[in-house]
């Protein structure tokens, strides 16, 4: 099942590129969701518009939990839930930042088991499935070899890297920062970078998919005491995120104040 629900995903996600780029660029309609919530687009709610009637309309049985939709707690007696994103990275899509991407994900039991990541400016797709392979484009993909935080590149705010967040100095690290999580997830993934820092609460649609890939590349994925994240929760939100190779996640997670 996990296979043919990732088939699925595939093919959602290339439609969702196509949808999305046609407002890349072109100016739509933005109004703020407000609390907090950041900014929502005509684009956003048009990809979640048909995701909702694709993917339910061929797993009628599975629950839903989207960025876009208003939330059921219906979807917590489904063996099996979509959790998606329909623009991670919305503020870059606004900007007309290639980074934007479809975050698209299916979780049992609280365990994501097919994944989707598409980032379609840049025609750029990462999958994976539970047990299965994990690939960019095709090509299988891993981690980096990275062990040491002297050095690693590691996507963090800035105040995460005060000294008040850890036991000790703060590792040297080298920061950077990529829009959308989803697809920093993905970096990490395909060791384009070391690893990945939040220590705030993040919701699950926005690392749902990235979480399985990075994880089947070779990643160790926590939240930030060390647990492994579970989805499809009442209140569907993880305790930050720590993502990277085995030795350096534990080097990082030996250090990290909880």
């Amino acid at each position: 099942m996990p296979e043919r629900d990732l088939a699925l995903l595939v093919e959602a996600a290339h439609r969702c590129g196509k949808i999305a780029m046609r407002y890349w660029g072109n100016k739509p309609s933005v109004r703020d969701k407000g609390d907090g919530q950041g900014p929502v687009t005509e684009a956003d709610l048009a990809v979640n518009d048909m995701l909702q009637d694709t993917l339910r309309g061929a797993r009628p049985d599975y629950g839903w939990l989207s960025e876009e939709s208003p939330d059921s707690a219906d979807r917590l007696s489904c063996e099996h839930v979509f959790i998606i994103d329909p623009i991670d990275g919305t503020r870059a899509f606004i900007e007309h930042d290639a980074g934007f991407s479809h975050s698209l994900a299916i979780a049992r039991h609280g365990v994501v088991t097919a994944a989707v990541v598409y980032l379609p400016a840049r025609d750029r797709l990462y999958a994976a499935a539970a047990d299965g392979a994990v690939y960019r484009d095709g090509a299988p993909i891993s981690v980096s070899p990275r062990h040491d935080p002297e050095g690693a590149t590691l996507m963090t705010a800035k105040t995460y890297l005060d000294a008040a967040h850890w036991q000790g100095p703060p590792p040297g690290v080298v920061r950077v920062f990529r829009p959308s999580i989803a697809n920093r997830l993905c970096q990490v993934a395909d060791g384009s970078v070391d690893g990945l820092l939040t220590l705030r609460p993040t919701w699950e649609w926005d690392i749902a998919a990235g979480s399985l890939i990075a994880a089947r590349a070779g990643a160790t994925v926590t939240d930030r005491t060390g647990a492994a994240p579970v989805f499809n929760r009442a209140h569907p939100q993880a305790d930050g995120l720590l993502v990277a190779p085995p030795g350096l996640h534990a080097q990082l997670a030996a250090r990290l104040k909880h």
